[in-house]
């Protein structure tokens, strides 16, 4: 294998992306300074944001290390299953497009705990602003500043301090420039990191068709569907050893729709590049957006499944160790390593695209949570639109030197980053997703059940993660509620376990509200026009298009 360290024209390309990235960025900045420069131009980029800028944007803020290396890791692991993640996210995206967002704007909801607010009370949109402040920070931010310095670190050779440093600096650079800088340097950077995954996934599939004698990327993809054919089923059976991870039908109809729809519909990271915009531009790039994660697998997956034939068949058996086992996560370096000089640096570029976009963006949201739910509301009521501008600043700055210092004790089990973040991610989804749902499209729907689904869901989530240590779950097994894990102990899916939890939080928010408004509490619903989900023919035409698409693709690796 060849050295880790880059070449000279590796830096040369890799320079050459920082600048265009920085310079395009100041470009923008100035551009637009001249314009509004009130809190929410600041934070939404208001208006300004065109639907390839808002598309580019919410792939770019979605796509960081966790899919480059853990996602990878996980086609190592168990194959095509899963990237359901990423090809139920397109669906998942026209549902938000339809549903959520014109609920948003109809109602001019700015940030996650303003919805909260103006469809609940004061109470429980301050509880969720400190939570998902602290979710953001000690788990998101940290989580990728962590997992991406890691993968920069060993492709590059640098300390991985050196490198958790220099990306904070960089995306602390993009995030200051506000949502405007963010959106339009995204369109960038998902051109690096498209440009450069696929270089990956052309150098991962000829190196398959070259080991077996032939050439050619078809060639290198047939040899993978025949030699790992176990790792070309999207539907995993329940003697599958990573059925707990992906729970045969559960992908489809169970949890995985409380994961894709909680993320891409209740979530102000990500619903932020919308909401400064029309509807119809908004559902422009949303559209756009989920036709690019239709191409995420074949960036993220294939090179993990063309690792795990080539590693099987005896190549890179030293490099995927790590402390004597195989770590599922070292598949995607081990690969860019070795690229030639330049194509190298195209690659390296692209995955720091990758976590510098989605840095920025995660920062920007904790800034706007910050300054506008609780600074503006509770610490200066009476601030300026200046003064708000400047305090979200320096919250940019903070949560990301709060980052570098948490992230070196983040813990990331065997699952592989990847599948982690989206077990203990899940154990909040449910009862949050249920509180945004019944608030939607349920006037009759009260604060205290919203309490109820936020708290209780959480609660239910670690009784059903140890119950396994507590009594014997075998039982459960016959009707596909349970399976071993590595240990042999009988535990729930967790992707099961959420919809459980989902179930429980939506029948208690019922019951609590059917009580209460016996009781005369009055509704206190959104605005809602059915008018408003309403679509245009070329949305409505590239909806079954993304349709279509998916069922050709589940019917064919069913």
């Amino acid at each position: 294998m060849k050295n880790n360290l880059l070449d000279t024209k590796d830096y040369i390309v890799f320079a050459v992306y920082f600048v265009i990235v920085a310079a395009y960025g100041l470009y923008i900045y100035n551009k637009k300074k001249s314009a509004s420069t009130g809190s929410k131009d600041y934070f939404l980029a208001e208006g300004s944001l065109t639907w390839w800028a808002i598309g580019a944007s919410l792939i770019a803020s979605n796509i960081s290390a966790e899919q480059f290396i853990g996602m990878s890791g996980s086609g190592f692991k168990m194959g095509l299953a899963i990237a359901t993640y990423e090809w139920m996210a397109a669906l998942t995206l026209v549902i938000v497009a339809v549903f959520f967002i014109p609920v948003y704007l109809k109602n001019k909801i700015a940030t996650m705990p303003q919805f909260l607010h103006q469809r609940y009370n004061g109470t429980v949109a301050m509880i969720m602003a400190v939570f998902w402040l602290l979710l953001y920070v000690v788990v998101n931010l940290t989580s990728i500043l962590y997992l991406g310095a890691l993968a920069v670190s060993s492709i590059s050779g640098f300390d991985l301090t050196f490198c958790m440093y220099a990306i904070a600096a960089f995306a602390i650079v993009i995030t200051l420039g506000g949502m405007k800088v963010i959106g339009y340097t995204d369109v960038i950077q998902v051109f690096f990191l498209i440009l450069g995954g696929l270089a990956t996934t052309y150098l991962a599939l000829n190196l398959v068709s070259t080991h077996y004698g032939t050439s050619g990327i078809f060639e290198g993809y047939s040899l993978m569907t025949s030699k790992a054919s176990e790792h070309f089923h999207m539907i995993l059976k329940p003697d599958n050893e990573n059925y707990i991870d992906l729970p045969g039908l559960s992908v489809l109809v169970g949890g995985m729709w409380i994961v894709n729809l909680n993320y891409w519909g209740c979530n102000q990271y990500i619903t932020q590049r919308a909401l400064g915009a029309d509807l119809k531009t908004a559902r422009g790039g949303i559209l756009f957006a989920a036709f690019l994660k239709l191409l995420m697998p074949i960036i993220v997956v294939l090179p993990g499944i063309a690792a795990y034939v080539l590693y099987k068949d005896g190549a890179f058996q030293s490099e995927m160790l790590q402390d004597g086992s195989v770590n599922p996560d070292r598949a995607y370096p081990v690969l860019l390593n070795l690229l030639p000089a330049g194509l190298k640096g195209l690659s390296f570029a692209a995955l720091t695209a990758a976590v510098v976009a989605s840095l920025a963006g995660k920062a920007n949201s904790i800034a706007t949570i910050f300054t506008l739910d609780i600074y503006k509301k509770v610490l200066k009521t009476d601030a300026s639109e200046k003064n708000l501008v400047f305090t979200g600043k320096i919250a940019v700055v903070v949560a990301m030197v709060l980052g570098v210092i948490i992230a070196p004790y983040l813990g990331i089990d065997k699952k592989g980053g990847f599948q982690y973040i989206q077990e203990y991610t899940g154990f909040v989804s449910p009862g949050i997703f249920a509180m945004f749902i019944l608030g939607f499209f349920w006037k009759r729907a009260t604060s205290n059940a919203a309490l109820f689904a936020t708290i209780g869901g959480f609660g239910l989530s670690l009784l059903l993660k140890v119950l396994p240590t507590w009594t014997d779950l075998s039982w459960l097994s016959g009707v596909g509620f349970s399976v071993k894990n590595a240990t042999g102990i009988y535990e729930i899916p967790f992707l099961d376990r959420m919809g459980i939890v989902f179930v429980f939080c939506i029948i208690g928010m019922v019951i609590i509200s059917l009580f209460e408004n016996k009781n005369g509490v009055n509704p206190k619903g959104l605005e809602i026009d059915s008018k408003m989900f309403k679509t245009t023919t070329g949305f409505a035409v590239g909806s079954l298009i993304i349709i279509g698409l998916l069922v050709a693709l589940y019917s064919i690796y069913w």
